[in-house]
């Protein structure tokens, strides 16, 4: 069993017992379930197309950083011009959680993509009723079908859905109504990463589609080798979260690029 595969399993465990604490009648009478949501397609391109992420650790890296709150990381993220927020909220593996969106959702105006696996509908009530505007469906967890239907799902809610691929076969998975398409430059059963494969599958992606790079952009060169090839947004997180402060490694890079 590779690392997606055991993720998977212990996810579905989760939402199981989650099922049983709180149902859907009370995800929905939730504070922020009402929201009007933010728009992650109009945001990145309208700022500088980089979805910075808060992520503590992850199972091919291990702590990245656990010294700095979402709070103090992600009000910086948004000051120096990001698009949008990418927060892990997967407990065992990433150690992440809900109370990581809800601690800054009333201070940041710029949407918040829950990045988790999600595999279940239950999920998205989860993510509407702690303040998510984007949900994230990785190909590699779910059937064509079930994206589609997830993708309704997502939209019945006014969230917005980035599909993540790593292979040409999971071409198969994208239909029209998503918002987002993501291309993982490492891949999720071994963590390798390869930019020129994510160029080759951009490349065959329908015309006008999206395009976000997420993982494995190391430098500032990784950064402007994917623009140059297309990109139209850039999911970033341990760049920024291995410095003791993110926020102003962030401004950094962002000094850098402009």
């Amino acid at each position: 069993m590779n690392i997606l595969d055991k993720i998977v399993a212990r996810k579905r465990e989760e939402i199981a017992f989650s099922k049983s604490k709180i149902s859907v009648e009370e995800l929905k009478n939730s504070e922020y379930f009402g929201r009007e949501t933010f728009s992650l397609k109009e945001s990145v391109q309208a700022r500088n197309g980089i979805i910075a992420e808060f992520k503590r650790q992850s199972p091919s890296k291990g702590i990245i950083n656990n010294q700095v709150s979402p709070l103090e990381v992600v009000t910086k993220y948004e000051e120096f011009g990001a698009s949008g927020i990418s927060i892990l909220t997967d407990k065992d593996f990433f150690g992440g959680s809900f109370e990581d969106i809800l601690s800054v959702r009333n201070s940041v105006n710029i949407p918040i993509l829950r990045k988790d696996f999600m595999v279940d509908e239950y999920q998205f009530y989860e993510a509407k009723s702690i303040g998510a505007d984007v949900v994230l469906l990785i190909a590699a967890c779910l059937s064509p079908t079930q994206v589609q239907e997830l993708t309704a799902l997502a939209h019945e809610l006014n969230l917005e859905v980035l599909l993540e691929i790593h292979t040409e076969e999971e071409l198969e998975h994208f239909n029209s109504e998503i918002d987002l398409v993501g291309i993982n430059n490492r891949n999720l059963k071994d963590f390798k990463v390869d930019l020129q494969h994510s160029v080759n599958l951009k490349n065959l992606l329908p015309k006008g589609t999206l395009s976000v790079a997420e993982s494995g952009i190391y430098n500032v060169e990784d950064f402007k080798f994917l623009k140059e090839k297309g990109f139209d947004a850039f999911l970033m997180g341990e760049y920024f979260m291995k410095n003791e402060n993110p926020g102003n490694k962030f401004k950094e890079f962002v000094d850098v690029i402009i």
